[in-house]
């Protein structure tokens, strides 16, 4: 487990924003924390050999990974058995070799590069999003404020 102090505080402050605004900012700063994990990803993912994969260009599965806050059908429907949760953002692949190049299949070796890409990163993602969300909140913070100034309330 891995602590990262400074998140109650933040959590607490997040809490005072409207839901929308506090929604929008955790994912603003998902979004820009997991950029440098998918670039470890991709750097580590392996490129196709064009001559052993007929009809798939090299670098299809490297180029497929992307951080984002939607999921393709098979991915959505796995997601919604786990519930929601407050603010989500995934990173990954759609693409279905994905998982039979990570883990291996009965043709194929395992050729691990997401899982090492994350054990490397995690603490540094962690790091991040403690260290963006402060400003983020105090940036929406200031912003709901000018609003609720223009309105007169």
């Amino acid at each position: 487990m891995i602590n990262v102090p400074g998140l109650a505080e933040l959590d607490f402050a997040l809490g005072e924003l409207p839901k929308a605004t506090a929604r929008n900012t955790l994912r603003r700063v998902g979004l820009a924390a997991l950029e440098p994990f998918i670039e470890d990803v991709k750097a580590a993912a392996p490129v196709d050999d064009p001559t052993n994969t007929k009809g798939r260009a090299p670098g299809t599965l490297r180029d497929s990974y992307t951080v984002g806050t939607r999921l393709n059908k098979s991915q959505a429907r796995m997601a919604r058995k786990e519930g929601k949760s407050f603010a989500e953002v995934y990173a990954g692949t759609n693409d279905k070799a994905g998982i039979q190049t990570e883990f291996g299949n009965a043709h194929q070796a395992a050729q691990p590069h997401m899982r090492p890409a994350w054990d490397g990163a995690q603490k540094q993602v962690l790091r991040d999003i403690a260290d963006m969300l402060g400003g983020e909140i105090e940036k929406a913070a200031a912003r709901v404020a000018k609003r609720k100034m223009k309105s007169g309330k």
